[in-house]
């Protein structure tokens, strides 16, 4: 799903900068959870946490097994401890508001416990994009 791209530079008190990443993570055994309407609703948790961390999302796909994320942050912005919170929050909310997913998941867990990550430069920022939006059509 494509959202804005972002400026340029965005410009803070004291600094200027430009960071985007490109952030995957899959399901626990890659299992296939986010199906129908449970998609929809990850999306738009996403999105609100996301916001919530001052997170700009620019391209976001969510599969069956794995969720794609192209977000331009702040560099005060500790990744490690936002992608733990996107995660931990996301799973924590998604058992409560569909329990029958843990029946799914050997252990009760969603999430692997790893993730990617990867810093995206101006001259890839396109292909990042076009690559996670047609991750559906693959």
């Amino acid at each position: 799903m494509y959202f804005s791209m972002p400026k340029d530079v965005t410009h803070g008190r004291g600094y200027i900068y430009s960071l985007q990443y490109h952030i995957v993570w899959v399901t626990k055994y890659r299992k296939p959870i986010f199906v129908g309407e449970i998609e929809k609703d990850v999306r738009n948790y996403l999105l609100e946490t996301l916001k919530s961390l001052d997170m700009v999302p620019i391209a976001m796909e969510i599969m069956p097994d794995h969720i794609h994320l192209l977000v331009d942050c702040k560099p005060q912005l500790r990744l490690s401890d936002a992608i733990k919170i996107l995660k931990g929050n996301t799973a924590r909310w998604l058992f409560l508001a569909h329990p029958e997913i843990k029946k799914k998941l050997w252990g009760g867990h969603l999430w692997n416990p790893s993730y990617f990550v990867a810093t995206v430069s101006d001259r890839t920022l396109e292909q990042v994009k076009k690559y996670i939006d047609n991750q559906k059509t693959k």
